[in-house]
């Protein structure tokens, strides 16, 4: 199975539609591992957004939003890494079959309406973030959604860890202090239910809210909002706020959201920028594309290898490469979004985010 043949299957939705009294440890490991493909595929469209804002604006709000969203995405695939090896799984992720391709859907079939894709910042991609994001039932909008969110995935997840407790073990912890990018981002050890219940809520709360609140109840910054509102109000092009009378309601009427000037990147076609024919990129933007790809690729098999040490210090290693091979993306990234695509469309190139073996 490829990459864009697994991210259009519906495992995850297979999965939801088992009974419960069917979830076993089978079922637990597999959903673990789902929710961690879920997890990968947010970055790379949040980073391209990030990644296209013009350098000489500054660090705007949306900026600042985005570096926010990130960082939070990145501890919440670390947590599920944790979760899956705390129940005897292996996270499988530097792995062709399995890692996100784009343009597609979401892994498993979660949002089947919703097609993912590569490019910069606008208000139409940061509306496809938002999507991503939205909780069934969002305090902004009076019905629920129609669909499964991821939350109420992690939720079944969730339930099925409080039927079979002693399905968590503690094995292969990787720990790291994230602290000062939000109060649960740092890696923690999930040895209990408890705290897996407390990674799980973490992981659903950054994201979508709260039943109650708009707010994310973990923040790096007082008054944050949820990952899902957080992108509406760049949508909306305004703060999220108690309407004047409304102390119980919300609506995009507090002060402007400007969106800062960026840097024109396309949408990645699917299977990548064409290598060859009349639209074949310069041999220097092919080492470009090549670079970012070989960067991400090794990425994913430092994350990977984090989780299969039984030695702390050795998983700490390969964590601390990981997140330098992260940095190491931005650089050409944002160097192929100045590049112009040979079609006169007044576009620029980006990242593929494609994986690579060895």
């Amino acid at each position: 199975m490829n990459a864009v043949q697994y991210a259009q299957n519906n495992r995850i939705v297979e999965l939801m539609r088992q009974p419960a009294e069917q979830r076993d440890t089978g079922w637990v490991r597999d959903a673990v591992q789902q929710a961690i493909l879920l997890e990968l595929a947010t970055l790379p469209p949040y980073l391209c957004g990030m990644w296209s804002i013009d350098a000489t604006t500054g660090d705007s709000q949306v900026t600042r939003t985005l570096r926010t969203i990130v960082f939070d995405e990145m501890s919440h695939l670390g947590l599920a890494c944790n979760l899956l090896t705390t129940i005897g799984g292996s996270p499988r992720i530097a792995d062709e079959s399995l890692v996100p391709a784009y343009p597609g859907p979401l892994p498993g079939g979660v949002r089947p309406e919703l097609t993912v894709y590569l490019s910069g910042l606008t208000t139409e991609s940061v509306k496809m973030y938002a999507s991503i994001e939205e909780p069934d039932a969002p305090v902004t909008r009076a019905a629920p959604a129609a669909y499964t969110s991821i939350g109420a995935f992690y939720t079944a997840i969730l339930d099925s860890l409080r039927a079979s407790p002693q399905l968590i073990t503690g094995a292969r912890q990787v720990i790291r202090d994230m602290e000062h990018h939000g109060s649960g981002n740092s890696l923690v050890a999930l040895t209990t239910l408890e705290e897996a219940e407390a990674a799980v809520a973490v992981i659903k709360e950054q994201g979508e809210g709260t039943s109650a609140s708009p707010q994310n109840p973990h923040p790096a910054a007082k008054g944050e909002f949820a990952h899902y509102y957080a992108f509406l109000e760049i949508v909306h092009g305004r703060k999220l706020v108690h309407p004047v009378g409304y102390p119980d309601k919300w609506d995009f009427l507090g002060p402007v959201v400007p969106m800062p000037r960026t840097l024109p990147m396309g949408v990645v076609p699917q299977g990548g920028w064409p290598r060859t024919g009349p639209a074949a990129p310069t041999p220097e933007v092919t080492t470009l594309l090549d670079k970012v790809n070989r960067i991400y690729s090794d990425m994913l098999s430092c994350l990977e290898q984090a989780w299969h040490q039984d030695d702390p210090d050795q998983a700490t290693e390969l964590l601390d490469e990981a997140v330098r091979k992260m940095f190491l993306l931005r650089s050409p990234a944002r160097e192929l979004m100045k590049r112009p695509l040979p079609d006169g469309s007044g576009k620029n190139y980006g990242p593929e985010f494609r994986y690579v073996a060895p």
